[in-house]
């Protein structure tokens, strides 16, 4: 095969290793999808990011309207977008490489130490273990889904990614991490209480900060890896360096405003204090971070307004000790009948995966919108968490 061609792969964690592995040595570019994502869903990203094939349990088939990629690519990673359409970060080996060797560099792993893997591997916080993996000579260990009890049962692995949620479910359930030399937290902050807990336990802790667009964290407990360079406008945090993604996949005009000045603009809020140690203090568009996975509540909001018994809705993430955020739903009933909040789910199980429903929903009489129609987003957050919610 060409090493222009886009690959989709659709597997559980540790078949999806093998095969990233395999396909990696032909230099191909992939793109990963989970399997948990609803064929509507696998659907619109094919349809929006134009692979050649897609390759599954069933088998390889080829697609029509393929569109090659750039010499180089590794990975194209998709990703929510403010809009609710995905986006196909394109990653090259050169920046992928960057940072698995600015990991291992920050934070002084030695030979033979063995990465566990207990993320998913269609997001980069599970990719970047395999390249880091594959950099160092090691064999990560991949596990197709979380679970405190697998987790609990290794004996050979040293180095472990986790977002908020799976920390707090390992520490629920009494997961010794103390003999871990990095227990790295990303995806979402962190809440104090559940940082206080871990680090009595003897847990060493290391906070990341990064995006798909930087290869995932290419910021430590603050501080940038090397090479990495950070600034703040506006109260908006820009990133820059060699592991910057190459664009996004087919859509020039969304890279050159992402990428403006060689500098990457996020929507992330922060600040640089006197000590040049970086705060980030949340998102600033329409996205949530759920247990690490981002979520577009414009996309779960536009399917909840298929419902027969919804008049109209808006959804934003509340603060949650478990999950970071959780999804909440603001709904306003049609002709005074309301789903109940498992029948909601059951509704968007067909168009979403289970992620992204809400955890919660409030009924209310009217949305809070501008003049011109648009959903306050801060106001719907305030009532959600100011007020008696199901769920």
């Amino acid at each position: 095969m060409s090493n222009s061609r886009l690959v989709a792969l659709r597997y559980p964690n540790r078949r999806m290793a093998a095969r990233l592995t395999e396909l990696w040595d032909d230099r191909l570019a992939l793109l990963p999808l989970g399997p948990s994502l609803t064929g509507a869903e696998v659907g619109a990203l094919l349809d929006e990011l134009k692979p050649d094939l897609i390759e599954d349990e069933s088998g390889i088939t080829e697609l029509p309207g393929g569109l090659p990629v750039e010499e180089g690519t590794a990975l194209v990673i998709p990703t929510s977008g403010a809009s609710g359409r995905p986006k196909g970060v394109e990653l090259s080996h050169d920046a992928l490489e960057w940072s698995a060797r600015a990991y291992a560099a920050r934070l002084g792993t030695r030979p033979g130490e063995r990465w566990l893997s207990c993320l998913p591997l269609s997001h980069i916080g599970g990719l970047g273990i395999l390249v880091r993996s594959r950099l160092a000579g090691t064999e990560p260990v991949i596990h197709d889904r979380f679970s405190p009890e697998a987790i609990a049962a290794e004996r050979e692995t040293t180095l472990i990614s986790l977002v908020p949620t799976t920390l707090v479910r390992l520490l629920d359930a009494g997961v010794d991490l103390s003999g871990y030399s990095a227990v790295l937290i990303g995806g979402a902050g962190l809440p104090a209480a559940t940082e206080d807990r871990a680090r009595n336990e003897g847990i060493r802790l290391v906070h990341t900060y990064g995006l798909t667009e930087t290869c995932g964290g290419c910021n430590f407990d603050g501080v940038p890896l090397d090479g990495a360079e950070f600034r703040v406008a506006g109260e908006l945090i820009q990133v820059r360096g060699p592991m910057l993604m190459t664009g996004y996949r087919l859509k020039p005009d969304l890279t050159a405003d992402a990428l403006e000045g060689g500098w990457l603009h996020t929507a992330d809020r922060g600040r640089i204090d006197p000590n040049g140690i970086l705060e980030v203090f949340g998102r600033a568009d329409d996205l949530i971070v759920t247990g690490g996975e981002t979520v577009s509540a414009i996309e779960v909001e536009s399917l909840i307004q298929t419902h027969p018994l919804v008049a109209d809705a808006a959804v934003a993430g509340v603060d949650d000790y478990r999950w970071g955020q959780a999804v909440a739903a603001l709904i306003v009933p049609r002709g005074g009948s309301v789903p109940t909040l498992r029948e909601l789910k059951r509704f968007l199980s067909a168009g979403l995966a289970d992620y992204k429903a809400p955890k919660r929903i409030l009924i209310v009489h009217e949305i809070p919108r501008t003049n011109t129609g648009k959903i306050r987003r801060q106001a719907v957050r305030d009532l959600l968490e100011s007020s008696e919610v199901s769920g």
